[in-house]
């Protein structure tokens, strides 16, 4: 037995903390030598919901807000806002009309430039301005795609720009000139503009300063540089990338159901050509989406994290309606179809249109959820054995989700994996670390797939609502023989547009940062697939707010060993601990590789912000040397790691 310690007053932010000594000491005794329990492969992953405008004007790249005009609804006048009108009534008329290309999307925007040549306002240009979604954010030396389709009465002479949020300062610009041939029917257009300033709220406009009248559709502009080349917004997609999900569940949540089943999301009218999706009025967060971020994109996006996507699909229940059991075929044939979509070769229907989009490669769909918290409605049940049995008739090796909790007692019907959901306080989660341990092993595993903290302890993102969540994950690790998987919600909120409260990922135009719920999960990015080390406490109270555990974890690039030790301090009062490792020695590990980090900051309640992004977050620090006769302190109130590197000599214990 090897008895070791870590100094965590290394980190100096922490000081304030440690000035109060413990008054109590723990000994936890680890066999590093064991086999342990492997770990779920698929722990820890990432739920999307389009929620506080998570995609539209945030992960997605596009920087149109209601680039369609079909916001209004199918029927005019419609409201076409944010777009807007630049110049006066006199000079410059806007309407929508049912004239448009797409039969999905019918409505277009009539553009009547009432100019004469007197008019000094005409003269600088009138038309319409789209401001995005609180502002683009368009900045010097990048480039930009701008798209949109556009016919004629006459000769067209426009001008396409991005200017400053006052529209004084031109950032970038085109002109586009068509003759009246050329313009006659619908045509789509091409420009890309690169810009030689910055703006972070700025907007696009289209105008002109020649009398004539233009309709005007389907207005795109998207950054040139986008993660990995498929429109996703490199900066929020590169803080998705930093967790290392397993897993990618999408996309939703209440966004699936709807209030309404009309405005339920729809996965076959978010895929195909972008002009050609009709989007929908996503009722339950009350905004309109695009559907740019589609079922496509989805399944894109997993690809692209190196994460499985997992699919939340309706069942024929809304919040307020439902479809009987008796009538939920054509349901159960759409989503057979969703799932030709994403796994059909080229010889199937589905699987060519995906083809035809890009990605002939079938995507790697294994998991699917059958609805969203609907088990106690009238029909979920039937409706649900419907899905079930055409699903694995068709897809044997497809996993099943079901909405029922079978915490408590067996289910009542065949499922792989059953859904569990937890919003509650601090307190309440860092006790629920615990709520798997007497749970039967018997039956399908769990999918926690929503789980935070809300209300008066969450703030918009506090330290203790990192504390208690990162609690539970740590119970999640200690009971992975039943919980298979397990993701953190909501992902991303836009400032401008909160919805739901707290959130992980903060982000406006052109600023982001995590909150400390965002950080804690960091420190389980390499949990998946590792193993579970068996440990125990010698003479620890029950009451004492702590919850640890010990993994063996293997990486492959670069080929590499750790021991990873994770505590969490709940209370208001340092814990000592010494740390006592069996079946492995001080020789094992290099040092050189070996570090700390600790989360904590000076007040339980802190958070994150745009002026001080990195106010709570964690402190890595290198571990200067390994003795045998050390002690260790948890700061009250902390979340602490140690990753002890193993030496190739002992990787194999």
């Amino acid at each position: 037995m090897w008895q070791i310690t870590f100094l965590l007053f290394l980190v100096g932010c922490q000081k304030a903390v440690l000035r109060d000594q413990p008054n109590q000491t723990l000994n936890w005794k680890i066999d590093a030598g064991h086999s342990g329990r492997l770990i779920s492969p698929n722990l820890f992953g990432i739920f999307f919901e389009e929620i506080n405008h998570a995609g539209d004007g945030g992960l997605w790249a596009e920087l149109v807000d209601n680039r369609g005009f079909e916001a209004g609804g199918p029927n005019t006048p419609s409201n076409i806002a944010p777009w807007y009108p630049i110049g006066s009534e006199d000079q410059v008329w806007l309407e929508t009309e049912r004239s448009s290309c797409f039969k999905q999307n019918p409505i277009a925007l009539r553009i009547e430039f009432l100019c004469d040549e007197n008019s000094n306002e005409c003269g600088k240009g009138v038309g319409v301005a789209n401001p995005g979604y609180w502002g683009m954010d368009i900045q010097a030396g990048k480039g930009y795609h701008v798209v949109f389709w556009l016919h004629s009465s006459g000769p067209v002479d426009l001008i396409v720009a991005f200017t400053s949020k006052d529209g004084q300062v031109t950032l970038a610009q085109k002109r586009l000139i068509l003759s009246e041939s050329s313009a006659r029917d619908w045509t789509k257009q091409e420009l890309y503009l690169e810009a030689n300033g910055t703006d972070h709220y700025a907007m696009l406009s289209i105008t002109s300063s020649k009398k004539g009248t233009i309709w005007l559709d389907q207005v795109s502009a998207l950054p040139l540089e986008t993660y990995k080349g498929h429109g996703f917004q490199v900066r929020l997609a590169k803080m998705l990338e930093d967790l290392k999900p397993k897993f990618v569940r999408f996309p939703g949540g209440s966004y699936v159901e709807g209030e309404r089943l009309q405005n339920a999301w729809r996965w076959r009218e978010s895929v195909g050509p972008w002009e050609e999706r009709p989007g929908h009025f996503g009722d339950v967060w009350g905004y309109w989406s695009d559907d740019g971020i589609g079922y496509f994109e989805f399944l894109q996006l997993a690809e692209d994290l190196g994460a499985l996507p997992v699919w939340v699909f309706n069942t024929g229940i809304s919040f307020t309606d439902e479809v009987t059991d008796t009538l939920i075929g054509p349901f159960v044939q759409d989503i057979l179809e969703g799932i030709e979509f994403a796994r059909g070769d080229i010889t199937t229907q589905w699987g060519q249109i995906r083809a035809d989009m890009g990605h002939p490669d079938p995507f790697q769909l294994h998991y699917i959820a059958v609805g969203n918290g609907d088990c106690g409605r009238t029909y979920y049940r039937g409706n649900y054995l419907a899905f079930y049995n055409a699903i694995k008739a068709s897809y044997p090796d497809m996993k099943l989700i079901t909405n029922c909790d079978g915490l408590w007692g067996q289910l009542d019907h065949p499922s792989d994996l059953y859904d569990v959901h937890i919003y509650t306080n601090a307190n309440d989660l860092f006790s629920k670390a615990h709520m798997f341990d007497h749970v039967t092993r018997e039956g399908p595993k769990a999918f926690v797939s929503e789980f935070a903290v809300t209300g008066q302890d969450a703030g918009k993102g506090s330290l203790l609502a990192a504390l208690a969540e990162g609690a539970f994950m740590i119970g999640l690790e200690l009971n992975s023989d039943l919980v298979e998987m397990a993701s953190q919600a909501p992902l991303f909120v836009n400032d401008n547009d909160r919805r739901f409260n707290p959130d992980v990922i903060v982000f406006n135009s052109w600023q982001q940062y995590g909150t400390p719920s965002y950080w804690v999960q960091h420190f389980f990015k390499d949990s998946s697939g590792a193993t579970l080390l068996p440990f125990s406490f010698e003479s620890l109270n029950s009451t004492v707010p702590l919850i640890t555990s010990a993994l063996r974890v293997h990486s492959e690039n670069p080929p590499s060993d750790y021991l990873i030790l994770k505590a969490v301090n709940f209370g208001g009062d340092p814990l000592a601990l010494e740390v006592l490792l069996e079946g492995i020695n001080s020789n094992s590990f290099d040092i050189s590789q070996s570090t700390i980090t600790i989360l904590s900051a000076n007040n339980v309640m802190d958070e994150n912000s745009f002026s001080e992004p990195n106010k709570v977050v964690p402190k890595v620090r290198p571990i200067r040397s390994l003795g045998s006769n050390l002690g260790a302190v948890l700061p009250a109130y902390s979340v602490v790691s140690l990753k002890l590197h193993l030496a190739s000599s002992h990787a194999e214990i």
